[in-house]
């Protein structure tokens, strides 16, 4: 099958490799067309850099490369999915099935990634989710994926073009439960980023992480989601892998902010696009307007984009009124 995965960070790079493997006839698009010679020479992406570029992999800086392709990847960062969608789409062909993999929620509109894509495309479109690093996805390390979308059969059709014997692909009907849970756990990551940055323990994490599960699920299921997608691959899977692993940049932002760097600081350290600032943003916003109580985002927002303490952020969480954990415990 022709196919095209539009963006060659390192999750589209890793996807490019997967689909290569797979047998599939794959095309990369790139934005940072200069750097084609060298990924073309070498067979590396400085974006995954252990990763070797089968030689079939063609790589192109021109939208154009999608015509013809039955399945579309689209996997560039969320700040400019709309207008990278706005570019691919006169070349998509009518049959063809997208694909959304980008994990975050536009500024402005909290609108979820294939919401965007299938508006710029007039598509509709398949979610690509779960606890997955490109590093270990590009190494054949074996990892769960979901493939989300209303349409069963849209939604098989990329299990089976993904699936391999290291990649178990699941099929879901809760896109939005699966891309909620994909956007937002990256706001806990940094948070608990932060917390290792400062110096604290397991017992801190596994409390933020548990916690954060929580303020997920809340703020998921007021939009329209299941609650038992947020304990299943995109919701606790994605949680884990990325509050506990290097791999993760929303992790190694926050240990830079839990160190004392400002955010954007801690970002521009990192080196490629921490998805979780800007989905705190997001989920913060969200959160007030369905009058959902997320007081680790709040907490998160605070730090991030009001220059709040992070020490003090963590000292009004631990303060706050008593309560029982459920919220319906049961008692008479």
């Amino acid at each position: 099958m022709k196919a095209a995965v539009v963006g060659s960070g390192a999750w589209g790079t890793a996807l490019a490799i997967r689909l290569c493997k797979n047998g599939h006839d794959v095309t990369m698009w790139t934005f940072e067309k200069e750097l084609i010679p060298q990924m073309l020479e070498t067979r590396r992406n400085p974006r995954l850099p252990k990763a070797e570029l089968p030689e079939e992999l063609k790589i192109s800086g021109d939208y154009a490369c999608v015509r013809g392709c039955k399945l579309i990847v689209m996997a560039s960062p969320s700040f400019p999915a709309r207008s990278v969608c706005r570019g691919v789409k006169p070349y998509i062909d009518e049959d063809a099935v997208v694909v959304s993999v980008t994990k975050g929620l536009e500024d402005g509109t909290y609108l979820r990634m294939s919401e965007v894509v299938a508006q710029e495309t007039g598509k509709k479109v398949v979610a690509l989710t779960g606890p997955s690093h490109a590093e270990e996805v590009s190494v054949n390390v074996p990892t769960g994926l979901l493939a989300a979308c209303r349409d069963q059969a849209l939604a098989e059709f990329v299990q089976d073009a993904f699936i391999a014997d290291t990649l178990r692909v699941y099929t879901s009907a809760d896109p939005v439960g699966a891309e909620l849970g994909a956007a937002l756990k990256n706001v806990i990551a940094l948070c608990a980023g932060i917390t290792d940055g400062l110096g604290f323990g397991d017992n801190t994490k596994a409390m933020l992480m548990t916690r954060g599960l929580t303020e997920m699920a809340r703020l998921g299921v007021a939009l329209g989601a299941q609650k038992e997608t947020f304990t299943g691959l995109s919701g606790v899977g994605d949680l884990i892998v990325t509050c506990t692993s290097m791999h993760s940049r929303n992790r190694r932002a926050g240990i830079l902010i839990g160190q004392g760097r400002d955010a954007q600081t801690a970002m521009k350290e990192v080196g490629a696009v921490v998805e979780g600032y800007y989905a705190a943003k997001a989920a913060y916003e969200l959160g007030r307007q369905k009058n959902i109580d997320m007081p680790i985002t709040e907490a998160a927002y605070q730090v991030l984009y009001q220059g709040a303490d992070v020490k003090q952020a963590v000292q009004s969480l631990l303060v706050r009124p008593r309560k029982s954990e459920s919220e319906n415990p049961g008692w008479l």
